[in-house]
């Protein structure tokens, strides 16, 4: 296919009249049949680098992806532009599991979606060894390395898949991989050659700032109140992000959280609610903002740091991505960062505490030695820490390595909404009535809303849906029940529990196979990697940008003249403490001036000096100080 080709089909189904940078260089290596690795930062148009060859070549092109609800919004995107996509989920029956399969097989299917765990599945294989695949697209590639810090041991399997389609060629994405990731994931995808395709990660737009600050709440106020603009703030805690939302409505500042431990109904509505401006300011924990794509985000907050620098400039990325100037910014306090080490060293679990966890699990949920494969359950963690008195840190460390040793599978909550699947004909249901007539109303408004809910499962949501019918929740999950016990739909609610899947069948715990040397290699790995951002948040030498695009094998010889540093090195310090001494004095001449009101019209990063020149002052007793209140001092 030509240049004019595949410019085409940008534009005819995205609108778009040019490619961003290294785009075009992916595609044009895709449709050369060649292995090729595309390294684009956060924002940097990754989907577009498959789905354009995807409908340029013959075939079915297979997307492994860990993200499932990412999957499902580029399938509706795509289908929305009248592209053929199917995304295998993980509440299809074996039924429609078989016709999505044979759809891809004997259909015009053009991109088929699928998780690394269902790589694992003989009958995916089976089929994917009938289709026709125009090439293998591996999303979030860095999940394959050890040495990365997502690691994902069912991310192995997709070099299997290769073994059954040794012609096709692959793309692997990522946004986040450093020299040592990025040879290891050519290495376990078996390219049969070298191919990096790889944009700068730099952002010139974005002022990276690191403030230390005892005050953080005020500091984010003064923030917001002179960047305006929609923002992020990232926290580590489900109740921090509850509790800082809750601040910030207080001060009139518009809100909402996102955390993993809300409902799915409600996470989308918050969500709505952030990308539409309707609200400003999301608080979230980590769980937010992968495959989000607003792009007039003007500020990142991290009001909590991030274990990895890989995770920080991820999340730190989401800001500017229209190219206007925004801030990152993270504020700390020295104490955090011992806190942060010590509480890994001392919340990462020996061999002996991850048998012991084991041995609970498989009691909690009576499993048998032998029994369990392939078998989910419903798993409260909760419920489960305090009944053994685990501590739940480390309880979760342990369920991780569990999950990268390939022995269960942990979901702290069930990312499937509530669905629906009629049972009955079309001309059953259209002609069925009940004494109910709120029943009767409720299936009309199904058939009306949801046309396909004959062929598959939809997704509902019972609140719109109440709202929509005057009635409360409550209600139409009442009326749905009884329409499932009628036999004359399928009705499967939303559950708010955690799951456990046992990828292998239960070992004796004594037997459990876990390297110690694997276990001790990842520990160190997590305490290298959270000293090097520990580093990157205590320097005060080099510029930010620089230090960031090193970490990702990026040399950058010039300073990005925006980030804290750069701004305190650019700044003519002489004239601004000249300046602000000449301020001071004029201002308390007048009138007692409170010191918080005074340096609240200059950044964080001039407050040092501010208070060096107040104490000069003081000194030599030009002025006085009561309290937070300055005076002038009367000559005599």
């Amino acid at each position: 296919m030509n240049k004019n080709n595949i410019h085409h089909l940008l534009k005819k189904h995205w609108g778009f009249d040019a490619f961003r940078p290294k785009q075009e260089a992916v595609i044009t290596e895709v449709l050369a049949k060649r292995d090729t690795l595309a390294l684009l930062p956060t924002g940097g148009g990754k989907s577009i680098c498959y789905q354009i060859p995807a409908l340029s070549m013959d075939g079915v092109c297979l997307v492994v992806s860990p993200l499932i609800a990412l999957m499902k919004d580029q399938v509706a995107e795509l289908q929305k532009r009248n592209i053929k996509a199917i995304a295998l989920s993980g509440r299809m029956s074996p039924n429609e599991l078989d016709i999505a399969l044979d759809n891809c097989i004997y259909g015009t299917t053009k991109l088929l979606y699928i998780s690394p765990e269902r790589l694992q599945s003989e009958l995916v294989r089976e089929r994917i060894q009938k289709m026709k695949i125009s090439f293998i697209a591996v999303d979030e590639a860095h999940c394959i390395s050890q040495w990365g810090y997502d690691f994902r041991p069912a991310y192995l399997q997709i070099s299997e898949i290769r073994k059954l389609k040794p012609k096709t060629q692959i793309l692997a994405l990522t946004a986040t991989a450093t020299k040592k990731v990025v040879k290891d994931i050519q290495s376990q995808l078996l390219f049969k050659t070298e191919n990096v395709i790889k944009s700068s990660f730099e952002r010139a737009n974005l002022a990276y700032m690191v403030l230390e600050e005892k005050h953080k709440t005020q500091r984010i106020e003064s923030m917001l109140s002179k960047i305006k603009g929609s923002a992020i703030i990232y926290v580590r805690s489900r109740k921090k992000a509850y509790e800082t939302s809750l601040e910030l409505h207080r001060m009139g500042i518009s809100s909402s959280y996102y955390h993993a431990g809300i409902s799915v109904e409600d996470r989308n509505e918050n969500q709505d609610k952030w990308m539409n401006n309707e609200v400003r300011v999301m608080v979230a924990t980590n769980a937010f903002g992968m495959g989000i794509d607003k792009s007039d985000v003007r500020l990142v907050i991290h009001l909590d740091t991030p274990d990895t620098l890989e995770a920080y400039f991820q999340e730190a990325g989401r800001a500017g991505r229209d190219g206007q100037k925004s801030y990152a910014v993270n504020l700390f306090q020295k104490s955090e960062l011992t806190h942060t080490m010590d509480r890994l060293k001392a919340s990462y679990p020996s061999i002996k505490e991850i048998r012991t966890l084991y041995q609970h699990i498989s009691n909690h949920l009576q499993i048998a030695v032998g029994d369990g494969y392939e078998e989910t359950f419903d798993f409260e963690l909760e419920d489960f820490c305090s009944h053994y008195q685990l501590d739940k840190v480390k309880c979760m460390k342990a369920l991780q390595i569990l999950e990268k040793e390939n022995l269960i599978k942990y979901e702290s909550f069930n990312k499937q909404s509530s669905n629906i699947h009629i049972l009955k004909s079309s001309n059953s249901v259209i002609n069925y009535k009940s004494q109910n007539p709120k029943k009767n109303q409720l299936l009309q408004f199904i058939l009306r809303v949801y046309p396909g809910v004959f062929d598959q499962p939809a997704e509902i949501n019972e609140r719109r849906i109440a709202i929509q019918l005057e009635k409360d929740s409550t209600y139409i999950h009442k009326l749905l029940k009884q329409l499932d016990e009628e036999n004359v739909l399928r009705y499967t609610q939303r559950s708010n529990q955690g799951k456990i899947t046992f990828k292998a069948a239960r070992y004796n715990s004594e037997h459990l196979p876990i390297s110690k040397t694997h276990l001790k290699e990842r520990k160190a790995l997590l305490e290298n990697k959270l000293q090097s951002m520990n580093d990157y948040l205590l320097n005060k030498t080099y510029c930010r940008s620089s230090i960031l695009l090193n970490y990702f094998g990026e040399e950058q010889h010039e300073d990005c003249g925006i980030c804290d540093l750069c701004i305190e090195k650019n700044s003519d310090t002489e004239l601004f403490r000249k300046s602000i001494r000449e301020e001071l004095l004029k201002n308390v001449a007048h009138h007692p001036m409170d010191i918080s009101n005074f340096i609240a019209g200059y950044s964080k990063i001039k407050e040092g000096i501010i208070f060096e020149e107040i104490n000069q002052l003081l000194s030599e007793e030009l002025i006085s100080k009561q309290g937070k209140t300055l005076r002038i001092n009367e000559r005599k």
